[in-house]
């Protein structure tokens, strides 16, 4: 897992969809994101994400009226050790505004990645394919981790 020991003493933002396989365990993502989020429990990386990654996560199961899955994604987000949820302040809107003008990026992302920048990370932890590296802040797609575990 050389890919993960790159990420170690480093701060790391986080997309949506990793948050999701780990907590919903998906078959085919699951053995992928769970070193990581055994790394960052063992403190052996930061996480920095958006609250806009609860609004997303959180849909689901509010349709679904799993209560349970809302308390588990709330209290990784908000009560974590390791994880830093950042609200959308002025200076994080000026930079996802400037990612969206330079890179035509969906709103969303912007601001996570804006967060991810603002928050200190170094590299940005998705599985969207149609967001690319941005200057400073390296992508690790989960898809292009399969095959090598």
């Amino acid at each position: 897992m050389g890919w993960l020991s790159k990420l170690f003493g480093t701060k790391v933002g986080l997309d949506t969809a990793p948050l999701i396989y780990f907590v919903e365990k998906h078959p085919k993502y699951f053995p992928l994101v769970y070193p990581f989020f055994e790394a960052m429990g063992r403190g052996e990386l930061q996480v920095v994400t958006s609250t806009l990654t609860l609004t997303k996560v959180l849909v689901q199961p509010y349709k679904r009226g799993d209560r349970s899955l809302i308390d588990q994604y709330s209290q990784m987000l908000l009560n974590t050790r390791n994880i830093e949820t950042l609200p959308v302040s002025p200076e994080i809107a000026d930079e996802a505004a400037r990612l969206r003008a330079a890179f035509g990026f969906k709103t969303p992302d912007s601001i996570r990645l804006a967060t991810a920048k603002i928050g200190g990370a170094t590299s940005f932890f998705s599985n969207d394919s149609r967001i690319e590296a941005i200057p400073g802040l390296e992508l690790v797609l989960i898809e292009g981790l399969l095959g090598t575990t």
